[in-house]
């Protein structure tokens, strides 16, 4: 069987850990990623002043596709560039079309949002990010840690990126692989230090 493959868009102002330890849970599982920076493949600054180095430009990386999933990291900057991004519309349209599955956390919901992506879904977001998700009346929202609704997966921030990942395994790779990456990667402890509730911090 075909390897699973995953599409991360990583834009300025990305969120670090949103956009790091997904990737890093997905490729311990066997599914291949492809981290494509926004604008081309030089080093991305994110959030808190770190550095990614996609793997592709995003524009090399969707002549690649289609993919199993499109990953989208918060961040506010992150999120606005995404949401304002011609190319990231095309992707999004086309993997729903196709009932691919569309994972976003934090604040890149609202790139779901602006792409008209998923309406109708259950979603949720970073506490800070829920009013202008609701804008519009266009989702339900829910207060999970992780909410999966169809072919969109949504998760609330940095605290909640180890069980988005996993999430996304075991959407695409079944629940036996989740437990047994959890388990295996001490991923239950980290879990059960995340359970706290979440702080009003800026995403």
């Amino acid at each position: 069987m075909a390897s699973k493959r995953a599409l991360v868009i990583l834009a300025k102002g990305a969120e670090e850990m949103e956009t790091v330890i997904p990737t890093d849970v997905m490729r311990r599982a066997g599914i291949k990623v492809t981290v494509a920076g926004l604008t081309g493949k030089e080093p991305v600054q994110c959030s808190r002043d770190v550095f990614i180095c996609p793997d592709a430009s995003l524009e090399d990386a969707r002549k690649e596709g289609p993919y199993d999933v499109v990953v989208l990291p918060g961040g506010n900057l992150g999120a606005q560039n995404l949401s304002e991004s011609a190319a990231v519309k095309d992707i999004l349209k086309d993997q729903e079309s196709r009932k691919g599955l569309i994972a976003a956390i934090c604040a890149g919901p609202t790139a779901l949002l602006a792409h008209g992506i998923g309406y109708g879904s259950k979603v949720t977001t970073h506490p800070l990010a829920k009013d202008k998700m609701m804008n519009g009346a266009h989702y339900s929202y829910s207060e999970s840690r992780v909410e999966k609704d169809g072919n969109i997966l949504t998760s609330r921030g940095p605290g909640t990126s180890f069980e988005f990942g996993l999430a996304i395994v075991e959407t695409l790779l079944g629940k036996e692989v989740a437990e047994q990456m959890s388990s295996k990667h001490e991923f239950t402890w980290v879990l059960f230090l995340c359970h706290y509730q979440l702080g009003l911090h800026d995403p």
